[in-house]
């Protein structure tokens, strides 16, 4: 890989910190590293592999001589910044929900479908994080079995919400704990010591947005317009790291050992499974983890003739969920 120029729009924001730190960790081929932001965060200092980077105010100029621009600034951002970007040479990694329905636009997990990034027109999407630790069980499941129907309830982290959220969040706890009113400004509700089971706008069928881009997005990237799906969505007092229940209904009898060996070899997903020995995913342990972990894989009795699973998958919602799997689709086009 030859090395690349590169800006992240939003840099300064909870997902722009992992970009940083992955990029770095993973030795990413940079040669210059423009860092974007709005008016109000110009002018900091970030530091990239032990040296201080400024920070600009981001605008339809910044993306000049750019190589991989990824955006994570929010969708009205991407949607006026983005076609500017791509227009300017750059390939944009967008992390918003701006272009994920778009047809001309790939919506791609590299683990799971790497050829629709050959497809792309200047934009390629990141999928929504929770679709995107669901689907790395899903996918592999579907190539073997057929997934017909899946049944998702999520546990997400509040790092969904944004770095505020996340500070918010340890606010409330400390107060909590010292016998002080918690303050609540960022979430419809104290979520320390609670759920909130609404994420994203409500729409016209009393689902959020964010339940039916598990729909939308299944389809998409498991390039199977006839999936079923359904899902409910809640907002959990956990840092990073969101947290699925699915029940999914196989067009082929499935055990629990076959599963198992299909989850064993999928890229980017280990296998966790002894819960007589407590041995199984949860949040805290998967935070900064790259890979997505699965446990509790068991067949569903209430499914005629074995075509019904169930299983608990978790995954770091900053790392795979948002920026790492931006920086894979990175790699993938630097790879060519």
């Amino acid at each position: 890989m030859s090395d690349l120029r590169v800006a992240i729009a939003g840099a300064t924001g909870a997902v722009g910190a992992e970009f940083l730190r992955l990029l770095e960790l993973r030795n990413y081929p940079i040669r210059e590293l423009r860092l974007l932001a709005s008016a109000r965060s110009a002018g900091r200092t970030l530091r990239f592999r032990g040296e201080p980077h400024p920070v600009e105010e981001l605008g339809p100029d910044s993306f000049r001589d750019i190589d991989h621009a990824f955006f994570s600034a929010g969708g009205g951002i991407s949607k006026t910044l983005a076609p500017a970007a791509a227009a300017a040479g750059a390939v944009v990694i967008d992390n918003s929900s701006a272009f994920r329905y778009d047809d001309d636009v790939p919506l791609v997990i590299p683990e799971i479908n790497p050829h629709a990034a050959a497809r792309h027109r200047g934009i390629i999407a990141n999928p929504n994080c929770t679709t995107i630790v669901a689907l790395m069980a899903v996918a592999p499941l579907h190539r073997r079995f057929g997934v017909e129907r899946a049944v998702m309830s999520s546990y997400q982290a509040i790092s969904g919400a944004g770095a505020q959220a996340m500070q918010e969040l340890e606010d409330q706890v400390r107060a909590w704990t010292a016998g002080e009113k918690p303050q609540v400004e960022h979430q419809p509700h104290q979520i320390a010591f609670n759920l909130i089971p609404r994420i994203d706008a409500v729409q016209e069928n009393f689902y959020t947005k964010e339940e039916m881009k598990f729909l939308w997005e299944g389809q998409k990237i498991l390039e199977h317009p006839d999936l079923r799906a359904t899902a409910t969505c809640v907002r959990v007092p956990v840092f990073r790291s969101h947290a699925v229940s699915l029940n999914l209904e196989l067009r082929d009898p499935a055990s629990r050992d076959a599963a198992l060996e299909t989850l064993r070899g999928a890229p980017g997903v280990i296998v966790e499974d002894d819960p007589a020995a407590d041995i199984y995913p949860t949040p805290l342990a998967l935070a900064m983890r790259d890979e997505v972990s699965v446990g509790r894989v068991r067949v569903d009795p209430s499914v005629a003739e074995g075509r019904g699973l169930a299983l608990w998958v978790v995954g770091d919602q900053l790392a795979k969920g948002a920026a790492l799997n931006a920086v894979q689709i990175g790699e993938l086009l630097a790879r060519g």
